[in-house]
């Protein structure tokens, strides 16, 4: 069966899916810091989740970089097997059949002459590795501080306060 949807709108509608729920998230883990969040599994499966991270990750500099699997996230896109990617994935996800690759070792040089180790994953690593990233940000966010802002998405002076929903990175 031949997909027929606009992908940009299936994307849009995945990225409103996932925003709401991310608010949902970030105001009950605000209005109770000891809650305990059950059913965050299916959310890493769920497949706006997946379609938001694999847009992240097709988008990043990164694309271009294969994992120990010599797989890129632009040769998958190329390919045209983008929907069998994520299809495949969520169900490995599902059936907890999934299990990470070791990472690609690769040294790059520091400005001082040096090499620095660089870790690289699979772009299945990175797709499930962002889908986590969507689900428990909101929740981890709601604890920090406005003046906490070292690795979060916005800088200092963005007008966003402790309660507000993360920014969907």
């Amino acid at each position: 069966m031949v997909n027929t949807v606009d992908p940009d709108a299936r994307l849009v509608r995945a990225e409103r899916r996932v925003l709401e729920i991310q608010t949902k998230l970030h105001r009950w883990s605000g209005e109770d810091p000891g809650r305990r969040f059950d059913d965050l599994f299916n959310l890493v499966h769920d497949p706006a989740f997946l379609l938001v991270a694999w847009d992240r990750v097709r988008g990043n500099r990164g694309a271009r970089s294969p994992g120990v699997d010599d797989i890129t996230a632009h040769a998958v896109r190329l390919s045209g097997r983008e929907e069998t990617f994520l299809e495949r994935l969520c169900l490995q996800i599902k059936t907890q059949t999934f299990s990470p690759q070791p990472v690609r070792e690769a040294k790059i040089p520091k400005a001082n002459g040096k090499l620095r180790r660089l870790g690289i994953p699979t772009v299945a690593d990175r797709v499930v590795q962002a889908a986590l990233k969507l689900v428990l940000e909101p929740i981890f966010e709601a604890d920090f501080v406005p003046c906490s802002y070292g690795f979060r998405p916005q800088a200092p002076g963005s007008g966003r306060h402790r309660r507000d929903p993360p920014a969907g990175n």
